[in-house]
């Protein structure tokens, strides 16, 4: 197995509004995603803020949508 083949192309991280137009989603729709597990997890980046990473929001996409 190709090493860099396991490290994901881009771990940068993506806030709400980035992730509303990449996905073309509301961010009502997202949360409810999110708690339901059709989406990815955010990860805390602070005592109250939160953000996708690019993989995994990419990830999502990539399989139609599917968790």
């Amino acid at each position: 197995m190709n090493k860099q083949s396991a490290i994901p192309k881009s771990d940068r991280l993506m806030r709400l509004p980035e992730v509303v137009y990449l996905c073309q989603r509301s961010r009502t729709s997202i949360y409810n995603d999110v708690k339901a597990g059709r989406f990815p997890e955010p990860v805390r980046i602070g005592p109250r803020a939160i953000a996708w990473r690019e993989s995994d929001v990419q990830e999502w996409i990539a399989t139609g949508g599917a968790a």
